[in-house]
Parts: structure tokens; C-alpha cells; sequence
């Protein structure tokens, strides 16, 4: 089953309130969810990762 990286966006004005990344390859050990952006509102310093 591939990875996932499940994340929130909490900016107060975004109705996105999480989602999941799933991928298949090998993401290097630097990549962290602050290299992404909320799909809904654009917002990087917004998104954090749910750790379950």
C-alpha cells in the first residue's frame, strides 16, 4: 500500500479541513508538508501534518 502524509489546513478562512498525499516513490528524508500547499486556499504556513 503506498505512503501517505494525512494534513490540515488551519487557516481560519479555508474550508479545506484536511486531506491525504499519497504516493508510490521515495520522498527524500528533507521533505516535510511545509513543502506543500493547501490545495483549496494556496496557504503554506497553514498546513500541519495529523500524526495519528
Amino acid at each position: 500500500m503506498p505512503s501517505t502524509l494525512e494534513v490540515k489546513c488551519t487557516d481560519s478562512d479555508c474550508e479545506l479541513d484536511m486531506f491525504e498525499m499519497h504516493y508510490t516513490y521515495d520522498m527524500p528524508d528533507s521533505v516535510t508538508v511545509g513543502d506543500f500547499s493547501c490545495p483549496y486556499c494556496g496557504q503554506t504556513e497553514s498546513l500541519e501534518e495529523i500524526v495519528l
